[in-house]
């Protein structure tokens, strides 16, 4: 079933928006979209959990209140994607351009923007953006596009040392 429906997404999106407006509760696990081009699909309300749209295009797509835990949107371009009460889990966008999407009450909760474009998006609403992982090449969009608790200055941990700072610890002996 999940092959019929990755084929019918990737070859023939009318028969797909029949059967989806069909059927309310379409699971898509662990699919392979990888170097998709996908313009104006609606895909709300979709468990697509594990799957893979990496190095894709995908413009005007809709992923309202759908369940993207572990997904990977990877050197991907997003364009006006709507990820409205989406659940973003351990989602990443690492290396992708992300322009115009909008996350509205989107579940950020480990999603991983290193080196991502996200320059148009909205995240003024979504929720737990600050428990997502990013780096000092993320672009964040405006201020007013971001929650307002939310810090995205990139700020190295322990975890995070580099190895120019170990040398210089490890020359400092007395």
């Amino acid at each position: 079933m999940k092959d019929n429906l990755v084929e019918l997404i990737l070859e023939n999106k009318e028969e797909f928006a029949k059967l989806h407006n069909e059927d309310n509760n379409i699971e898509i696990l662990e699919a392979d979209f990888s170097r998709a081009n996908l313009v104006d699909m609606d895909f709300a309300n979709i468990d697509f959990s594990g799957s893979t749209f990496l190095e894709g295009t995908l413009e005007n797509c809709k992923f309202d209140d759908c369940d993207l835990t572990s997904v990977d949107f990877s050197r991907s371009n997003l364009t006006e994607c709507s990820f409205t009460g989406a659940i973003l889990n351990g989602t990443v966008f690492n290396y992708a351009q992300v322009h115009f999407c909008n996350f509205s009450d989107a579940d950020m909760a480990g999603a991983s923007f290193q080196e991502a474009d996200l320059t148009d998006s909205d995240f003024s609403t979504s929720e737990n953006l600050d428990s997502c992982r990013f780096d000092e090449g993320t672009v964040w969009p405006e201020i007013e596009k971001l929650p307002e608790d939310f810090d995205c200055t990139y700020n190295y941990d322990l975890s995070s040392l580099r190895e120019d700072e170990e040398e210089s610890d490890s020359s400092d002996v007395y």
